[in-house]
């Protein structure tokens, strides 16, 4: 069944919460970039914030290239290339999002420990220059979006908004309940993500939500499997992908998520609930260190070229 703009009302009222008609994404690393074009793509207008002009200016040109590589694979149109663009606005200035019905927090913290006080900064700095009715969301894996709602003075209009790797490739985000999230502000966000072509599944709050935490314990044993000798990261990923129907075999996908975002999931998660399931395993640790951290490096379990697989990087000398 076709659903349109207005079976969800957008662009129209929506309940006390108004209309939606604007989107603001604050970090727009990778995944900001595809939660920004699948956003835009659904004819919705995106401002994003990053730490500078320069960053901007790069980010729209990944995304030019991110486009054009999927128009060479007859994805999209130059017609729909430019109506994306079109509707994608960048800044440094928080002030740019005031008139945002929506915000995604989705910042890329690339140091070690864990990234809560700085969402929360992002989350206060939000607040003071959106509209009361707007609903603050953050893409966080693996931390409580009643933590970052703390720090506001309506924490009821936050909510968790978990795009699984890769927003633009998957079809599935989750929609967590902090828990003094209201219903209005918690509808309006499953709202959105269903006009945008998700199916939602809904949850209350837990580190790693539901994906993050199966995901990180079958990466995480599939590694003791590799590290044993039992089999190959290939075979692995075979009897996953075509035994289970999964699109991507555990080292596959963790070389699409990226060791490094990967890493940090696993740490938050063993922090939380101290867990040898969530430690990360030694054969991540090393790659990480090595700097080979999956697809976007062109390395990590699997050797790539154009973002396609070419070869294994650690092989079992005990497989004949």
């Amino acid at each position: 069944m076709t659903e349109s703009l207005e079976d969800y009302a957008l662009g129209r009222s929506v309940g006390r919460k108004g209309t939606l008609k604007k989107v603001g994404i604050i970090g727009c690393g990778t995944m900001g970039q595809e939660i920004a074009r699948v956003v835009a793509q659904n004819g919705i207008d995106v401002v994003f914030i990053d730490v500078s002009e320069e960053r901007v200016k790069e980010i729209f040109h990944e995304m030019e290239m991110t486009l054009d590589e999927v128009i060479n694979h007859w994805g999209l149109t130059r017609s729909d290339k430019r109506a994306i663009l079109s509707r994608i606005h960048g800044s440094t200035d928080y002030n740019d999002i005031k008139d945002c019905d929506l915000i995604v927090e989705t910042i890329n913290f690339n140091k070690p420990g864990t990234s809560l006080e700085i969402r929360k900064d992002v989350f206060r700095r939000v607040e003071e220059v959106v509209s009361p009715e707007a609903v603050i969301t953050s893409n966080t894996a693996t931390l409580m979006i009643s933590e970052l709602a703390s720090v506001l003075e309506h924490p009821e209009r936050a909510v968790g908004l978990h795009f699984l790797t890769s927003a633009t490739e998957s079809n599935v985000v989750e929609v967590v309940r902090g828990v003094k999230t209201n219903d209005e502000s918690f509808e309006f966000v499953t709202r959105f993500a269903r006009m945008i072509g998700k199916k939602v599944v809904s949850s209350h709050e837990s580190a790693g939500n539901i994906s993050t935490r199966l995901i990180v314990s079958l990466i995480n044993e599939a590694c003791e499997l590799l590290m044993e000798g039992v089999a190959s990261a290939g075979c692995i990923d075979q009897t996953m992908k075509y035994g289970y129907g999964l699109q991507s075999g555990p080292f596959e996908l963790a070389d699409k998520i990226g060791l490094d975002k990967l890493i940090k999931w696993m740490d938050n998660l063993y922090m939380e609930f101290g867990e040898r399931k969530f430690k990360p395993s030694p054969i991540i640790k090393r790659l990480y260190r090595a700097g080979m951290i999956g697809r976007k490096s062109g390395v990590g379990f699997y050797k790539y070229e154009d973002r396609k697989i070419v070869g294994e990087t650690i092989t079992c000398p005990e497989i004949k």
